[in-house]
């Protein structure tokens, strides 16, 4: 059988960024109920490997005691298995924002070259990279560099989706699971901070219409799902 050329490339540090943001949605950590995707196919979607490669990595996380079965068999993050996955979150968001605040990479190419340097920075040289930044407080995608402050605001947001029309809302971060689904954001010009108003929503054509910035446009179920907002009064 031939090996995958992706699966090799995924560290340890990325799959357990990947499972902390399985366990920390917009929301609190809930098992997945009854019929939903298990774990290591959710893991595997995201990291684009496949479902062996990822069920012998969380086999080997459970043996490091990284993350550990629930009475459902869902995978939990252990306590060492949270805070090793809470510095890879901050390292990577640090290594983002000196990739366009320094470097002047775009946003959407900062989350991938940041993937790709994770490993080459030390706990030290991220707290010097952040002292030079002036402690950003946010990613370029609007994620808190504090994990702390990014669990807590969770329960203040929600997808995109959840809206109908009529409602207004900020946006204040972007999923980066998809590069190209994060390309297509700032290309559309839906970024952090933007102010938009759903008009129509239609369940059939799985979409709806938002305005930003004086015009309409449609957006998909998939993407919608993956822009947090703020609803605003």
């Amino acid at each position: 059988m031939m090996a995958e050329p992706m699966a090799h490339r995924h560290s340890v540090d990325e799959y357990l960024e990947t499972i902390y943001f399985l366990a920390f949605p917009i929301g609190e950590y809930t098992p997945y109920p009854t019929g939903s995707p298990t774990l290591s196919t959710r893991v595997a979607e995201m990291l684009g490997v496949s479902r062996a490669s990822a069920g012998e990595m969380l086999k080997r996380l459970e043996a490091d005691g990284l993350i550990e079965r629930g009475e459902r068999k869902e995978a939990l993050l252990t306590p060492a298995g949270r805070e090793r996955a809470e510095k890879v979150v901050r390292k990577h968001r640090i290594i983002e924002r000196m990739l366009t605040d320094f470097l002047g990479y775009t946003a959407a190419e900062a989350h991938v070259h940041a993937d790709e340097l994770g490993d080459t920075f030390s706990e030290e040289m991220v707290d010097r990279i952040a002292e030079r930044l002036g402690q950003p407080e946010r990613c370029p995608h609007g994620w808190p560099v504090d994990t702390e402050l990014e669990q807590s605001e969770n329960r203040e947001l929600a997808p995109l989706s959840d809206l109908r029309p009529g409602d207004r809302a900020t946006i204040v971060r972007l999923a980066e699971h998809d590069g190209e689904l994060l390309h297509w954001f700032y290309e559309q010009g839906l970024e952090p901070g933007r102010e938009l108003e759903v008009r129509a929503f239609e369940p059939a054509a799985e979409q709806m219409t938002v305005r930003l910035n004086g015009s309409e446009r449609a957006i998909g179920d998939r993407a919608a799902a993956c822009l947090f907002v703020r609803r605003m009064a």
